[in-house]
């Protein structure tokens, strides 16, 4: 399968956005009007459209009620779920409301939790989960990179080719001891032997 681009309402943020054959482009709501400008071509489009304030003329347009437990981008990962998807791109997930930010950090956290990827890439930065294992960034990596714990605990912690390394540590939800971190140029690693932990990289002003 390819990649499941999920584009919201909010800041488009860096990065490009190229979908390929095969992956699956789903704009919820405003994403709309960000897809249209950039010349994106959608192969959905859903919401409650309280963001574009109407239904826009799509061929493939799922309306939902604005009284609902998902939001636009939960039901929009449902469905990349559902179409067999295990990697997503969230653009427009950021900025704005920051309790939308902050559903948006969960869903990757949900996404770990079901066996696929996200990556929710905002302004100048990124926002990624891992649970009960790794990832390794490339050397092209620059700014802050910043480690927190989601959950109580989360031991066996590493980072590894940043300016501060931990080793074999233990995070815990009260105390921020990953933040501000710095990438050097090189490859570098972050692993949880068990628990969960959030991911941001943010550039340097």
């Amino acid at each position: 399968m390819g990649i499941c681009y999920i584009i919201g309402a909010g800041e488009f943020g860096d990065g490009e956005c190229s979908p390929a054959n095969g992956d699956l482009v789903i704009a919820c709501d405003g994403g709309y009007t960000h897809c249209l400008e950039r010349g994106i071509a959608m192969d959905l489009v859903v919401g409650d459209f309280d963001s574009l304030g109407e239904v826009p003329d799509h061929p493939k347009v799922v309306v939902l009620k604005p009284e609902k437990d998902d939001t636009d981008t939960g039901w929009a990962i449902a469905e990349g779920l559902r179409q067999g998807y295990r990697k997503f791109v969230i653009f427009g997930g950021t900025g704005g409301r920051i309790s939308h930010t902050i559903a948006n950090i969960q869903l990757l956290a949900d996404l770990e939790a079901k066996g696929a990827e996200g990556i929710l890439i905002g302004k100048g930065s990124w926002y990624r989960v891992i649970v009960n294992g790794e990832i390794r960034l490339g050397p092209r990596e620059e700014g802050f990179l910043s480690v927190f714990c989601l959950g109580d605990k989360a031991e066996g912690v590493y980072e590894e080719g940043l300016k501060y390394e931990l080793h074999d540590a233990v995070l815990t939800k009260e105390y921020p001891v990953g933040v501000s971190n710095e990438f050097l140029g090189k490859e570098s690693r972050v692993a949880v032997g068990k628990g969960a932990l959030l991911l941001v990289r943010e550039e340097k002003i």
